[in-house]
């Protein structure tokens, strides 16, 4: 999760936002969010058919399609660099440590 939400409010079209990956500031993959496989709005359906959900919860998409390294045949490893960028919200960064 980011340093800050957005509101609905604040996105003129969230279904329409160029995003990247990146790994020590090379582009891994491009995409854009109208290529979602499901909307927010259907997971939130879908789920709470099941799950009680509560206010706080937290929904996550996932990368960029085809930004899996699993999908190139490349890891990360200690040390290395993720960005996450979308396009009116800004850069996720993270450092892999060793564990």
């Amino acid at each position: 999760m980011g340093p800050y939400l957005v509101t609905p409010d604040e996105l003129q079209e969230p279904y329409n936002l160029e995003m990247a990956a990146r790994v020590n500031g090379e582009e891994w993959s491009r995409g854009n969010s109208r290529d979602m496989y499901y909307r927010f709005e259907d997971l939130i359906a879908c789920v709470s058919q099941y799950e009680t959900l509560y206010p706080g919860d937290f929904f996550g998409s996932g990368t960029v399609g085809n930004g899996c390294g699993l999908e190139h045949g490349r890891w990360l490893k200690p040390g290395d660099v993720v960005e996450l960028e979308v396009e009116g919200l800004g850069i996720l960064q993270n450092r892999i440590i060793k564990n």
